[in-house]
C-alpha cells in the first residue's frame, strides 16, 4: 500500500511538472535572429577588458532568447572608414569561418557610422544597421574639442595623449596591433566630418532634419534608437564627464555626447530614452536612472523585431 502511494505521488509530480514546467522547459527563441547579430562599439570602446565589458550584459541577453551573437573588436580610436575596413574585414572572417551569408549590426555611438559604411560598401553582407547614440549629424562636443585644439595648437599633443590611451585600451582587450588616431576620429565625428560621409554614404539618411530615413536601401534595414538625459545615476562616475560635455548643446536635448535629432537614422525606432550616453549601452555594470527602462530588455525587443522581420 505504501509502494502503491510513493508511486501515486511520484506520478502526480511528473504530470504536474509536464503541465507546470513545460512552458519554462521550452527553448527561449524571442532574439533568435536569422542572422547573427555583430556589436560594433564607438569611440574609446572594446569588446571587453577584464570583467569589464563595453556592451554590459547585453551579448548575454541576446543570446539567452536564441541568438547568435559576435563582439567586434576594430581601432579605439580611428577615422569611420578605417574602422569600418576593419569591421568589414571581421565580417568576412566570420562568414568564411562559420559559413554565415549576412549579419545584423548593431552599433553605437561611433560604432553606428562605422556599421553604416559597410552596409554601403558591402550591402550583401549585411542585414540590418541598428544604430544607438549615433551621431549621424555630428557632435557638437567633438566640433568643440577641434576648435579648442586649432586655437590653441595642442593637435598634436593631445592626439599623442588620447592614442596613448586607445592603444592602452586595444591592448588590454587582446589587440594590440589595431591602429590608434584619435585626430582623424575626431575630426570624423565633427558635424563637418559626419556631413561629409553623409554625402558619401546617405543610405538611411532622414529627409528632413530630425526626421526619418528610408526604412530599406539596397536590401538593408536601418533603425536607430537615442538617449536624451545625461545625468541620471549619481553613483556612475560617467556621468560627471557627461555633465560637462553636455553643456556644448546649449540646453538642446541630448545624451551627453549626441544631440537627440542627430542619433535619428533610418527608421526611428524613439530618440528620448531617458538615457545618457553610458546608459545605452548599459554601462557602469547596468547603473541608470531610477524606473527607466531597462536597455536589456530594448535590444532584445529589437532583436525580436529583426527576427519578425525575417532578419
Amino acid at each position: 500500500m505504501v509502494r502503491y502511494a510513493q508511486l501515486a505521488l511520484v506520478g502526480l509530480a511528473v504530470s504536474c511538472g509536464v503541465f507546470a514546467a513545460g512552458p519554462v522547459l521550452a527553448a527561449d527563441d524571442y532574439t533568435k535572429t536569422r542572422y547573427p547579430i555583430v556589436l560594433v562599439h564607438g569611440l574609446f570602446g572594446f569588446d571587453a577588458v577584464g570583467p569589464f565589458e563595453y556592451w554590459y550584459g547585453v551579448a548575454p541577453a541576446l543570446s539567452s532568447g536564441g541568438a547568435t551573437v559576435y563582439t567586434s573588436q576594430v581601432s579605439a580610436a580611428n577615422a569611420t572608414e578605417v574602422r569600418g575596413e576593419q569591421l568589414l574585414a571581421e565580417l568576412k572572417r566570420l562568414q568564411a569561418t562559420y559559413g554565415h551569408t549576412r549579419f545584423n549590426l548593431v552599433g553605437h555611438s561611433h560604432g553606428g557610422p562605422t556599421a553604416r559604411y559597410v552596409a554601403s560598401v558591402a550591402p550583401g553582407l549585411v542585414a540590418s544597421v541598428t544604430t544607438v547614440g549615433a551621431p549621424h549629424a555630428g557632435s557638437k562636443v567633438a566640433d568643440d574639442l577641434s576648435k579648442a585644439l586649432e586655437t590653441t595648437g595642442t593637435s598634436s599633443r593631445a592626439g599623442a595623449v588620447f592614442d596613448a590611451f586607445a592603444s592602452l585600451i586595444s591592448r588590454l582587450s587582446g589587440s594590440p596591433a589595431l591602429p590608434q588616431s584619435s585626430i582623424s576620429a575626431m575630426r570624423s565625428l565633427t558635424t563637418s566630418g559626419m556631413a561629409d560621409f553623409n554625402t558619401r554614404f546617405p543610405a538611411g539618411k532622414p529627409s528632413a532634419s530630425c526626421g526619418q530615413g528610408a526604412a530599406t536601401v539596397n536590401g538593408v534595414r536601418y533603425y536607430s534608437i537615442g538617449g536624451a538625459s545625461v545625468l541620471t545615476n549619481a553613483l556612475d562616475p560617467s556621468d560627471t564627464l557627461l555633465g560637462l560635455t553636455s553643456l556644448s548643446f546649449k540646453g538642446a536635448a541630448n545624451d551627453g555626447l549626441v544631440e537627440r535629432c542627430s542619433s535619428h537614422w533610418g527608421t526611428v525606432l524613439r530618440d528620448d530614452y531617458p538615457w545618457n550616453h553610458a546608459d545605452q549601452i548599459n554601462h557602469a555594470f547596468g547603473l541608470r536612472g531610477w524606473f527607466t527602462p531597462d536597455p536589456l530588455v530594448v535590444y532584445r525587443a529589437q532583436a525580436n523585431r529583426l527576427k519578425n522581420a525575417g532578419l
